[in-house]
C-alpha cells in the first residue's frame, strides 16, 4: 500500500478548513541546528509562540516514511532527539519508499507546506549561492523551491558564509519577490544590514498579507507561482556585535583553507567553526532570530487570514 503524500495533524487540517492562521515550521534547525536539549525547548518555544498569538503552528517533516505537517509532542521528541537525516524534496521519494524518517529542510518545507496549503513559513536562514559556485556550481535547493511554490518564507537573509550578491542575483532570476521587512538592506543572518540593498520595503504585516493577496489574485497562466521572501533582520540589539562576527568568520575561512576544505565540504566547516570560535555567540544570536521570525511570521499568517476568510 502506497503511503499518503502527506498527514496533516488534526489542528493543522482544522485550521486550514476554517480558514484560521497556520505558520509552517521547519524540522532541520531542531535536528541539525541547536544542541540536545535545547532543540526540543526551541521547538516547543516556536510553537507556543505561534499559539499564543491565536496561530496555529505546522512543523514539518518525515516520519517512517510519510510527511506530516503538523507534529504532536512525540513528533517533535523525535526530530530532537532521533538521529535523522535531512531531507530535500529530491528525498522524499526515497524517504516514502523506504519508510525513512528525517528532518525537512528550507527547500523541502515550503514544498510540504505548499501541498498542504499553508501559506506563511518561518525558518531562520535561507539557504542560497555559495562562495565560489561558479566552479563548485553549489547553490541551494531553496532558492529554486521559493520559484516554484506559493510559500512566504520570513527569514533573517542567509549566513555571512555564503556569496549574498548572487544568492539575491539568483532569486531575481527566478522571479521571487524579496521584501525587507522593516528594512532597506538585506540581513545576513547574524547581522541585521549587509552591503546589499533592496527593491522593496514594508512597514508590517497587513502590507505583506496585501502582496500575498495579490499573489493569489495573479492570472494563472499553469506555470509554477513563486513564493515570496520576506527579510527580517535580527533586532539591533540582538544581532551579534560586528568587529567580532568579521573576526571569527576571517579566521573560520583561514582555517577552511589551511585544513584544504574544498567545494560543499567548505560550509559545513565554517558553521562547526563558527559555534566553537564563538563560544556559542552564534548560536545564541541564530536562536533570536528564529524566534523573531516565528514571530512576525505569526502576525503575517494573521493578517493574510483576515483578508482571505
Amino acid at each position: 500500500m502506497q503511503n499518503p503524500p502527506y498527514i496533516a495533524s488534526p489542528e493543522v487540517a482544522d485550521a486550514l478548513a476554517s480558514g484560521r492562521p497556520v505558520v509552517a515550521l521547519e524540522s532541520t534547525i531542531i535536528s541539525h541546528g541547536l544542541p540536545r536539549p535545547r532543540n526540543l525547548e526551541a521547538a516547543r518555544d516556536f510553537e507556543a509562540v505561534l499559539r499564543d498569538a491565536g496561530v496555529v503552528p505546522a512543523t514539518i517533516a518525515v516520519l517512517d516514511g510519510v510527511p506530516h505537517v503538523g507534529l504532536d509532542e512525540s513528533g517533535l521528541d523525535r526530530i530532537a532527539n532521533e538521529d535523522l537525516a535531512k531531507a530535500s524534496i529530491r528525498d522524499l521519494p526515497v524517504l516514502a519508499a523506504r519508510g525513512g524518517s528525517a528532518a525537512t529542510t528550507v527547500a523541502a518545507t515550503t514544498h510540504l507546506a505548499a501541498m498542504a496549503g499553508v501559506r506563511v513559513f518561518a525558518t531562520g536562514g535561507l539557504g542560497g549561492v555559495h562562495r565560489g559556485a561558479s566552479s563548485t556550481f553549489d547553490e541551494s535547493a531553496d532558492l529554486a523551491a521559493l520559484s516554484e511554490h506559493p510559500v512566504a518564507v520570513v527569514t533573517a537573509g542567509v549566513k555571512s558564509v555564503l556569496d549574498i550578491g548572487a544568492t539575491l542575483e539568483r532569486l531575481e532570476t527566478l522571479s521571487v519577490p524579496v521584501v525587507g521587512f522593516g528594512t532597506d538592506v538585506f540581513p545576513s543572518f547574524w547581522l541585521s544590514t549587509s552591503p546589499f540593498a533592496l527593491d522593496w520595503r514594508v512597514e508590517d504585516a497587513d502590507e505583506v498579507a496585501r502582496i500575498l493577496v495579490a499573489q493569489d489574485r495573479a492570472p494563472d497562466d499553469r506555470r509554477p507561482r513563486p513564493g515570496l521572501v520576506v527579510a527580517n533582520p535580527v533586532p539591533h540589539d540582538e544581532q551579534w556585535d560586528p568587529a567580532e562576527h568579521d573576526r571569527v568568520l576571517a579566521s573560520a575561512f583561514a582555517a577552511a583553507e589551511q585544513a584544504g576544505v574544498r567545494g560543499k565540504a567548505v560550509t559545513p566547516f565554517l558553521l562547526s567553526t563558527i559555534v566553537e570560535a564563538s563560544s556559542g555567540v552564534s548560536l545564541e544570536v541564530n536562536l533570536k532570530l528564529a524566534r523573531n521570525n516565528v514571530r512576525v511570521a505569526g502576525a503575517i499568517a494573521t493578517a493574510y487570514a483576515a483578508l482571505t476568510r
